[in-house]
């Protein structure tokens, strides 16, 4: 007998719809009623404020401090950086006026109330922050200057998808200043492992890191790094980015300084971020066909104890012996940290409260009646295994004290668990054999989930890179990035002929 799915849709019948579905089931988000804005429900939320509080301190480790810079950017410090603004022109939500009134009945415009200089609603925020270096930044004495904040931005996006595209997303963007090149390129590719190391730690989401080609880095950016993660339907995710700006910035915002001889030196910079898209890579990277698994170390709650409450006077001894339970697990740790529980009192039966944790993907959900009360035991869901091949089925009941003792290391094994399936998944899924442009289509056009393909690259740029791009484009692919310390596996390019120097990544995105 076929079991039931508890999504309406599977990932093999439509990964977009399902997609929806896991964020809809799972209490995610919602539409906002503003085109390409989102309401993040509690438990969704709660999985980015987890990202962000192990991220922020990481980032504090790493010796940044938090600060905070206006939602609102003077559009002449935009148009001091052409090529940056050229990149987010047409994303840009504009400010022309400061008040309404009531005309006819109905609230309009005021046109005497036009700003006399427009305001950008923050897409990004190097030019505000570049004029606020050129203020605080006087001597090489004052370097490195390395700031970071957490944020929301606005970029007026088209096409717009829950988490992974939205008009106005939550993000953190780390900036600095440094004396050197070398200092300021050693700061890229410490975050870009940074950000490596958070992607395939917390959120069990292998990720390959490396250069972006020139059509692909940041608007005004001499070099972008980024991590690659591979999702279920075979697309890449962008799951972070690290650019090094080279002294484009400090030109544009006269951000120099007084080196150690006297002169005047421009100083270089750097900026870097991840955002709210990363809920939308756990999503798609671990979530099945019951919904979303969290990684645990992300979970807003790790363990989730649901009493089978009968609205009789023994719900209250049954609480009592589930709090019993709480208490316990909340004195250990796992990760380095207290567990995180949560009794859910809330009226209902226990079945359907226990598919909705399911679909949420907390990572240990317990059961307990009035019989496991009297026998002092629990009965475990490990999210990862639902109705696994492994010893952790739905049901397995054991001694709730022996469960306490087990709990953390169950975290741990589910986390290495989830990163396991998908690292197998990724290193499955990356062709490397494919040698000419019609095997590149046949490969691309065989399969619904087709993966990524690893060519050789010989770095071509103008009219040659533009080129390449526009062959791309026909298959709706794009060039990801070149991993790190890559090496070509021939002696020519893949599409020039020229002599190779790297491998790149080839595949659909999202």
């Amino acid at each position: 007998m076929t079991r039931k799915n508890a999504l309406p849709v599977t990932r093999q019948e439509d990964f977009a719809a399902w997609y929806q579905a896991v964020i809809q089931e799972a209490d995610l988000a919602e539409e906002s009623g503003v085109r390409g804005c989102m309401i993040m429900r509690p438990w969704g939320f709660g999985i980015w404020e987890r990202m962000q509080q192990l991220l922020d301190r990481k980032i504090k480790e790493s010796g940044h401090e938090n600060c905070y810079f206006p939602l609102f950017i003077p559009l002449s410090y935009f148009a001091k950086e052409a090529e940056h603004v050229e990149g987010f022109a047409k994303e840009m939500a504009v400010v022309t006026h400061h008040r309404l009134k009531m005309e006819d009945g109905a609230l309009v415009v005021d046109p005497e109330a036009k700003l006399e200089e427009p305001l950008v609603v923050r897409p990004t925020s190097e030019t505000v922050i570049g004029t606020a270096f050129s203020r605080w930044l006087q001597s090489w004495r004052d370097l490195p200057i390395m700031v970071n904040q957490w944020a929301n931005v606005v970029r007026w996006e088209m096409r717009t998808r829950m988490f992974l595209r939205t008009s106005e997303f939550l993000w953190q963007e780390g900036h600095t200043a440094h004396e050197t090149r070398e200092q300021a390129l050693d700061e890229t590719l410490t975050i870009l492992a940074m950000y490596r190391d958070f992607a395939q730690g917390p959120l069990a989401m292998p990720v390959i890191a490396g250069e972006k080609p020139e059509n692909e880095r940041f608007p005004g950016a001499v070099a972008t790094y980024s991590i690659e993660a591979m999702m279920q339907d075979g697309k890449a995710l962008q799951a972070g980015t690290s650019h090094y700006l080279g002294q484009n910035f400090a030109h544009a915002q006269n951000i120099r300084f007084q080196d150690r001889e006297g002169q005047f030196q421009f100083a270089h910079t750097t900026s870097w971020g991840v955002s709210t898209r990363l809920v939308g890579g756990v999503i798609m990277t671990h979530g099945d066909d019951d919904g979303l698994r969290v990684p645990p170390q992300v979970a807003p709650h790790q363990i989730v104890i649901i009493p089978m409450l009968r609205e009789t006077p023994e719900d209250a001894a049954l609480l009592e012996y589930c709090d019993t339970i709480r208490k316990a697990l909340v004195g250990a740790q796992a990760f380095g940290e207290p567990l995180r529980v949560l009794i859910d009192k809330k009226a209902g039966k226990a079945g359907p409260k226990r598919w909705g944790w399911v679909k949420k993907g907390a990572p240990l959900i317990l059961e307990i009646g009035g019989r496991d009360a009297a026998g002092e035991q629990v009965t475990m869901l490990c999210r990862d295994a639902l109705y696994g091949a492994d010893d952790r089925l739905a049901s397995q009941a054991l001694g709730w004290q022996a469960f306490v003792d087990a709990a953390p290391g169950l975290l741990v094994e589910i986390e290495a668990n989830l990163f396991s399936a998908a690292k197998a998944r990724l290193d499955a899924n990356v062709r490397s054999d494919v040698t000419d442009f019609d095997g590149l289509k046949a490969h691309f056009g065989a399969s619904q989930y087709p993966g990524w393909v690893a060519v050789d690259w010989s770095r071509p740029t103008g009219d040659a890179l533009d080129g390449v791009v526009e062959r791309l484009k026909s298959l709706k692919l794009t060039i990801r990035n070149t991993p790190e310390q890559s090496s070509p596996s021939g002696e020519t390019c893949f599409f020039t002929g020229e002599p190779a120097v790297e491998r790149v990544l080839l595949a659909r995105a999202y």
